[in-house]
């Protein structure tokens, strides 16, 4: 692949997307060290043009096509004279991303345009995985990390801030005919999914498998708090943040009686900050053993990073800060929901 080298005028309509997308994430962007803050933005770019293909265009399947065009090209080492391309095409040079990592995402968002529905958990972790996972294990590889257990642990991270997307938005996702819960699970409950999501009503059998889904993401966030202890120093705060920030979302909705379709859970301020400064202490404490294989449905994600080696030379990219890695997962991982708004009011209540 061609080593390609991007204009400065990339990099600003790369950080103008930020500010339009994400003014919390803009600003606090300028406190990483500018290889990782580039690195990130490129990725950032990409993932916002590509959900606006698909959530805001009037044809998602072709979306779809233009956005794997791309990949082709980026990829290829012979970006189109656009901004993002350029950015992208800079990045997965640099880091050497598996283009892997890039199409998992694009097969998630295939998925949504089909309305796929998921019978069993391990269905659910599937989807998880393509449109949260990828991102864990991105950003892991941006930080110059990757050996399999932790890139293992990162996409579970992921995984679980999905599984409890999932179940803060049953409401938001009913009333656009959309239905993520396992469907096993719900007709355990004795509720019938499409009589249900023809007239979504909220009960305590649907509290029953709200609860299900909560607890799954639970145990998937104790097994990624493993992992983090094993990244870079300076980069654990800001994820220790994005697990507890999205744990407290199920916390908060586990106080609303699991009720997700009269309200949205939200995280408050003071609680947020007391949160934050867990996260700073949770980075003294120490690693341990990282057991756990990676799970079946996202193994795909680490296989395909420890086939690409490290790049010879890379320094670790690491020097996040909390605010930054929060909003970025906030952002990547709302992006099923289906409309910026729904996205943007996921960044500020994370």
């Amino acid at each position: 692949m061609a080593v390609v080298f991007t204009e400065a005028a990339d990099m600003a309509e790369g950080r103008a997307l930020l500010r339009t997308g994400s003014r919390s994430f803009h600003l606090a962007s300028y406190l990483l060290p500018k290889p990782t803050r580039e690195s990130a933005t490129a990725l950032y770019a990409f993932c916002r043009l590509a959900d606006d293909a698909i959530d805001l265009g009037t044809d998602g399947a072709a979306g779809l096509v233009a956005l794997r065009e791309q990949l082709d090209r980026v990829y290829a080492g012979t970006p189109a004279p656009l901004a993002v391309e350029r950015l992208l095409a800079e990045t997965v040079v640099r880091h050497r991303v598996p283009r892997e990592l890039l199409e998992a995402l694009l097969e998630g968002f295939e998925w949504d345009l089909a309305s796929r529905r998921y019978e069993t958990l391990a269905e659910l972790h599937a989807y998880a995985a393509r449109v949260a996972g990828s991102v864990g294990a991105t950003m892991t590889v941006l930080m110059g990390v990757r050996q399999g257990a932790v890139l293992a642990r990162a996409c579970e991270l992921g995984i679980a801030m999905q599984l409890t997307n999932i179940a803060r938005d049953v409401g938001q996702d009913a009333r656009a005919g959309r239905l993520y819960l396992p469907l096993e699970w719900l007709r355990e409950a004795g509720i019938d999914p499409d009589a249900w999501l023809a007239e979504p009503v909220f009960n305590e059998a649907l509290a029953g498998v709200i609860e299900r889904l909560l607890a799954a993401a639970d145990e998937l966030y104790a097994r990624a708090s493993k992992g983090i202890a094993h990244l870079p120093r300076q980069a654990r705060p800001g994820v220790h943040a994005a697990r507890l920030l999205y744990a407290e979302i199920g916390h908060e909705l586990r106080r609303m009686g699991h009720d997700s379709l009269a309200a949205r859970a939200r995280v408050g301020r003071t609680r947020k900050l007391a949160l934050l400064l867990n996260a700073l202490g949770a980075t003294l404490q120490g690693g341990g053993e990282l057991p756990h294989a990676p799970l079946p449905e996202a193994r795909f994600l680490v296989d395909a990073v420890q086939r690409q080696p490290m790049p010879v030379g890379t320094r670790d990219a690491s020097q996040g800060r909390v605010e930054w890695v929060v909003d970025l997962f906030a952002r990547l991982e709302e992006r099923q929901h289906g409309s910026l708004e729904g996205a943007d009011s996921a960044s500020a209540s994370a």
